[in-house]
């Protein structure tokens, strides 16, 4: 009985024995793997930024290439230019020492020209006012006429009214109608009421060739058609001759296309443009 005992303790020592070895190892594998895994994954990671670092130096070095190919091509562009601004500078020197005196009194004198510059900034700015008080009346005094007959509009300070010959003339003619006087006195009334104001008459066409008696081509049309509304507001109205301009435009200021019958019927008009009072602006430039 003794003996079996014995022979099964051992057996039973040995059969623990090995399955604690067992796990021990499948423990160790696993810890293995996974450090295996560990390290492969970190080591494709290292892979891939270096193939990274690597691709992004080559386009620098691409781009390194291209600069310096293009600033060799640059280079004797750039050294004629020094060449020439070295000549012009060497030229400079023995003509322009009364220009420096002048441009060092001007450079001294430059706290004094803030003050002029905002006074002519504030002149300016009493100008615009009065060009848009001018233009309210004008559509004041308009505003029951179609606008397709009339239009008034400011450009870079300047006033502008255009009416169009279907209200003016009849066809081929350069007679004031009865109608276009009742317009022509309602805009001397505005005018005459700004006696500084001076303006100019202009005639415009379309683009299709007119003849008819003394008039030999659309320069003779745009020219008897400015010069009927100058008589008209000098001797009907009384605005004095001596403000007013006639200039004829012929058919080569177009605000349309003279394609159709609709930009040709644009194109023909009469525009008075109010004249900016330059005498005036230039006695504020000329001021000490």
């Amino acid at each position: 009985m003794k003996p079996l005992y014995v022979i099964f303790s051992i057996f039973s020592s040995t059969l623990l024995f090995s399955c604690v070895s067992s796990k021990k190892f499948n423990a160790m594998q696993q810890q293995a793997q996974s450090k295996y895994d560990s390290l492969y994954a970190r080591s494709r990671s290292e892979l891939q930024s270096c193939k990274d670092e690597n691709e992004a130096l080559s386009r620098q070095k691409l781009a390194l290439q291209n600069q310096t190919e293009n600033l060799n091509k640059e280079l004797p562009v750039l050294k004629q230019n020094n060449t020439q601004l070295l000549k012009q500078l060497q030229d400079l020197s023995v003509i322009s020492s009364t220009q420096a005196e002048s441009i060092k009194k001007s450079l001294d004198n430059i706290g004094a020209k803030d003050v002029y510059i905002q006074d002519l900034q504030s002149a300016i700015a009493h100008r615009d006012s009065l060009t848009l008080a001018l233009v309210m009346n004008l559509k004041g005094v308009l505003g029951n006429i179609n606008d397709q007959d009339i239009n008034i509009k400011i450009e870079k300070g300047v006033v502008y009214i255009d009416i169009s010959d279907k209200l003016l003339f009849a066809s081929g003619s350069y007679t004031v109608t009865d109608p276009a006087k009742e317009v022509l006195g309602k805009v001397a009334l505005v005018l005459k009421n700004q006696p500084d104001i001076e303006f100019m008459v202009e005639g415009h066409t379309d683009s299709v060739h007119y003849q008819q008696g003394v008039l030999l081509d659309n320069w003779d049309l745009s020219v008897k058609r400015a010069t009927s509304v100058v008589r008209i507001l000098q001797y009907q109205y009384n605005i004095p001759p001596a403000r007013m301009t006639a200039a004829g435009r012929s058919e080569y200021i177009t605000v349309a296309s003279n394609d159709t019958p609709e930009g040709r019927a644009a194109n023909r008009r009469t525009r008075i443009v109010i004249l900016p009072q330059l005498d005036q602006f230039f006695k504020l430039l000329e001021r000490k």
